[in-house]
């Protein structure tokens, strides 16, 4: 399989592209955690983030598409478009701000909600490594065609939320695994599942409000079903009606064999 050759994905490439030039430019800069002010999701938002969505909105004016932008930062930008540009433009914010190597720029273009994502692309913001995806054409890795693995219960890799947030039932889950990574970077995360590297990520927090955007997942989402896998609530439930919005939230399980989503989902009810 070839990989997907459309203008919307080469448009967002060079969005992940300047991204990625902002935060290396700024990664020694005293300013870049400052505080400067909050986002449409309520969050702070440090120097770093507001650079690189400026960025971003600099790259649509110079490509001249006309797409609406949802943004953790800055929310709903309405630019006259019928179709929504879903960003996160630095997804691992305090892994960057650390000088942890795992934070990534997630763009995706489609309307309404999760399930009407045309094109997804994640651009690697320390390796410069880029995944792509197109709706029915397959999902990549630098140019190259990714799968999920198949489910090995003797050789399991999680990636699992934890932290004094997260619910019991993940510890527990995380307990089963034969090794649990956490990287504080749901796309990156979710990518590793994508790409064969990890067989589940699941993301639970006990308190609803603290769970996931579709600007966090919005372009991984894609990625992963388009290489072979799946992601949907912790529970099982379907994520395709998910608004493109930064209100609402909700637990992930992202996997690469639908027998282990499904052994997941079913797991640890009580």
């Amino acid at each position: 399989m070839s990989r997907p050759v459309h203008p919307e994905l080469e448009v967002l490439y060079r969005i992940g592209l300047a991204v990625h030039r902002v935060v290396r430019d700024w990664a020694s800069s005293p300013l870049r955690a400052d505080v400067v002010a909050m986002g449409a999701d309520g969050s702070p938002t440090e120097e770093l983030d507001r650079l690189a969505e400026a960025e971003i909105l600099r790259v649509l004016d110079a490509e001249g598409v006309d797409w609406d932008l949802l943004s953790e930062e800055a929310g709903r930008v309405v630019r006259g478009g019928h179709r929504t540009l879903v960003v996160d433009p630095i997804d691992g914010t305090m892994n960057s701000l650390r000088n942890l190597p795992f934070s990534t720029v997630s763009l995706a273009l489609g309307t309404k909600d999760l399930g009407g994502i045309e094109v997804g692309l994640v651009r690697d913001l320390y390796r410069g490594t880029t995944w792509a995806a197109a709706r029915g054409e397959g999902a990549f890795r630098e140019g190259r065609p990714i799968r999920t693995r198949p489910w090995n219960p003797r050789g399991e890799v999680f990636f699992v939320n934890l932290g004094q947030r997260a619910t019991e039932r993940a510890a527990r889950i995380a307990g089963r695994a034969r090794r649990v990574r956490s990287l504080g970077c749901a796309s990156l995360e979710m990518l590793m599942v994508a790409q064969g590297s990890a067989d589940a990520y699941l993301f639970e927090n006990a308190e609803p409000g603290r769970n996931l955007r579709a600007t966090d997942i919005a372009a991984a989402y894609l990625i992963v079903r388009e290489a072979g896998g799946g992601a949907t609530d912790s529970r099982g439930g379907s994520l395709e009606r998910f608004p493109l919005t930064v209100e609402a939230r909700s637990s992930v399980l992202a996997f690469g064999d639908p027998n282990l989503g499904r052994d997941l989902a079913e797991a640890e009810a009580g």
